[in-house]
């Protein structure tokens, strides 16, 4: 598309100023000429079957009434070139989800519920243009170091652009040394990079059970640190489900009290996929360049 015909479309309103007369014509054209410049480039820079023409990053997926929590509880964005790479081609986007009962998804009512299946529909409904593969591959009850060893081994099946590792919860319960967490969990992303793909960290879920447990603050700080240091994102899943609980927009969790329920999912795929939407759209247009 020239960028004649292109700009009526992203600049709405470009192409009226030759239907209007006198006084009305000049005001118009100089709100044309005002127009910032950044806005033209912007129009030069993406082209007709992009997919970020269908999403901005000012305009990210949208979080259902019961499931709203301020961006800062949900995550701070951080670089995901590879994904970003993965949109910008056009080719099917590989999304692994791996980790423990939450992303098996031990309370939900059934599999089309599960956080990674919900994550799925909501990339694609994202990402018009695209094929989005979201592969489950969680396994109840399992620590962070055996998690680490599978995916090592699964990512050679996959081949995904992101691994989402929710990862945590366990290993707070087991009452693993925080030191000894953070360290092999800061190795496996650096193995994650080495072999050019991108990491998520999602973080320990909120549960009144363990809101004061001091193991579980200190598993929560290091994966606050890990993604400080590697630059990686993290989901802050405790702070998301512990404003949505406290502000009483929706129960979350299940029965048992900790694992979470339809509703606690959603939210879940929902804060996922806006974190990791916001963060590939910053990484593109601030950069610009491949991985």
């Amino acid at each position: 598309m020239t960028l004649h015909r292109l700009l009526p479309v992203l600049l709405p309103g470009w192409g009226e100023v030759s239907l209007l007369s006198g006084s009305n014509r000049r005001a118009s054209q100089a709100r044309r000429r005002a127009i910032p410049l950044s806005c033209l480039l912007l129009a030069l820079s993406m082209g007709p079957s992009s997919p970020f023409r269908a999403q901005d990053a000012s305009d990210p997926p949208p979080l259902s009434p019961s499931c709203r929590a301020p961006i800062s509880d949900i995550a701070a964005p951080a670089p995901l070139p590879h994904l970003a790479a993965a949109l910008n081609s056009q080719r099917t986007v590989r999304v692994m989800a791996i980790g423990s009962s939450s992303t098996v998804g031990v309370g939900a009512s059934s599999p089309a519920k599960t956080y990674p299946a919900q994550l799925e529909a909501i990339l694609e409904r994202t990402f018009t243009n695209l094929d989005v593969v979201v592969t489950n591959r969680g396994v109840s009850g399992e620590l962070a170091a055996t998690t680490a060893e599978r995916l090592k081994s699964v990512l050679l099946v996959d081949q995904p652009d992101v691994v989402l590792w929710q990862v945590g919860t366990n290993d707070a319960l087991a009452k693993v040394p925080a030191d000894e967490f953070k360290a092999m969990v800061q190795n496996t992303v650096r193995w994650l990079k080495e072999h050019r793909v991108d990491t998520v960290l999602v973080g320990l879920q909120y549960s009144p059970r363990v809101a004061q447990d001091a193991h579980h603050t200190a598993i929560r700080q290091a994966l606050r640190e890990i993604a400080s240091a590697e630059n990686v994102l993290l989901v802050r899943r405790f702070e998301a489900m512990q404003f949505v609980e406290k502000t009483k927009e929706g129960n979350l969790l299940s029965r048992d009290g900790l694992h979470q329920n339809d509703l606690g999912y959603r939210c879940m795929a929902e804060h996922i996929a806006r974190a990791v939407v916001v963060s590939a759209f910053s990484f593109n247009r601030v950069s610009g360049t491949s991985p």
